[in-house]
């Protein structure tokens, strides 16, 4: 298995496949996620542009910022990264061996997305 989860924008949302299909693939759920970004990006285009622009809103996935704390960093779930990457239109591109960070554009936070669920529980 690949450590690398990848699907093009291009290609279309997948259809009628079963919840152990959708949640416990390779993947982990991480194509649904970013197909869910995609849909909610055709239902809320200001949002899509906000996420486009950098910021890292509130999703259903722990991961966005409503405010810098003090800390100035926390951890984030791959899942908001797939819905996030999703809702700004881009290929769904996650190495699950990495920890990337992004800096929120709205508030300076920096979130370090993780596939360890540990390190995001407690925030």
């Amino acid at each position: 298995m690949s450590n690398r989860i990848y699907r093009s924008s291009g290609q279309p949302k997948r259809e009628g496949l079963s919840w152990q299909e959708l949640w416990q693939s390779d993947d982990k759920g991480l194509i649904l996620c970013w197909e869910i970004g995609r849909e909610v990006r055709q239902r809320d285009p200001e949002l899509a542009r906000c996420a486009e622009d950098g910021e890292l809103p509130v999703l259903v996935w722990k991961g966005g910022v409503e405010k810098k704390t003090k800390i100035g960093e926390k951890y984030g779930s791959f899942n908001y990264l797939a819905q996030w990457q999703g809702l700004r239109g881009e290929d769904l591109d996650i190495d699950l061996s990495k920890e990337p960070e992004i800096i929120c554009s709205k508030t300076g936070m920096k979130v370090i997305y993780t596939s360890d669920s540990n390190k995001y529980s407690n925030f």
